[in-house]
């Protein structure tokens, strides 16, 4: 699956969104991420002007959340948000759904919603966070479709502050449900190199999770330390 452990840090968003993150968590967070070469820095909207100047002249990106973690923001709140975050410079945002949008069908409010965001930060990685523990099968499949009508390419199944976690089973649907030019990020409860191969393996591109440092750690012990 993985030629070596720095494709699998390429993977890998480096996540620090605990409500307590402080600015010396991020600070090591980003001295990791450069040393392991994660894809990301994955951190609160508060620390991006912090964490981007930190991760200057590196691979890492600087990723951020916007209406975190409900997503039942106005729509021009988040767009404001999402435009400060890219400012300060933040090159990816996980934007939290309208849910509420979603469970009633609407899906004229959820397309308008993420084409304004995705408007307003134009060359910007824009990835939807469904919330999927939230979500039947069939919700989960049109929240897909109407992130795809509004121009996006990139989903993600969680918060990590919802009802459940990542599962290779939502990740297979949304995959499907994304097709071939669409991409699925996995966060939520992916604490092991076993979740995160899962993940991998229904489909994921990227995987969130704060225990990306014991992941790469336990997949080189299991090579042999190679």
């Amino acid at each position: 699956m993985f030629l070596n452990a720095a494709e699998l840090a390429g993977t890998i968003d480096h996540t620090r969104l605990a409500p307590d993150t402080t600015l010396k968590d991020v600070r090591r967070a980003c001295e990791e991420a450069h040393r392991y070469g994660f894809a990301a820095i994955c951190i609160p909207p508060r620390y991006v002007r912090e964490a981007s100047g930190l991760l200057r002249g590196t691979r890492v990106a600087v990723a951020t959340v916007i209406g975190f973690p409900l997503g039942y923001q106005a729509s021009s709140v988040k767009i404001t948000e999402a435009g400060e975050a890219v400012r300060w410079g933040a090159s990816e945002l996980d934007v939290v759904i309208h849910l509420g949008s979603v469970k009633m069908g609407d899906a004229a409010a959820v397309r308008n919603e993420l084409k304004q965001i995705r408007e307003a930060v134009q060359g910007v990685l824009v990835r939807v966070i469904l919330e999927t523990g939230y979500l039947t099968r069939q919700q989960m499949i049109s929240a897909c479709r109407w992130t795809c009508d509004a121009g996006l390419n990139w989903v993600k199944t969680c918060t990590g502050f919802g009802p459940k976690g990542a599962s290779a089973r939502d990740v297979r649907i949304l995959k499907k449900a994304m097709g071939e030019r669409g991409f699925v990020k996995a966060a939520g409860g992916i604490r092991d190199f076993r979740a995160a191969a899962a993940m991998i393996r229904a489909g994921a591109a990227r995987i969130g999770t704060s225990r990306g440092v014991e992941i790469v750690r336990e997949y080189v012990r299991g090579q042999g330390g190679s």
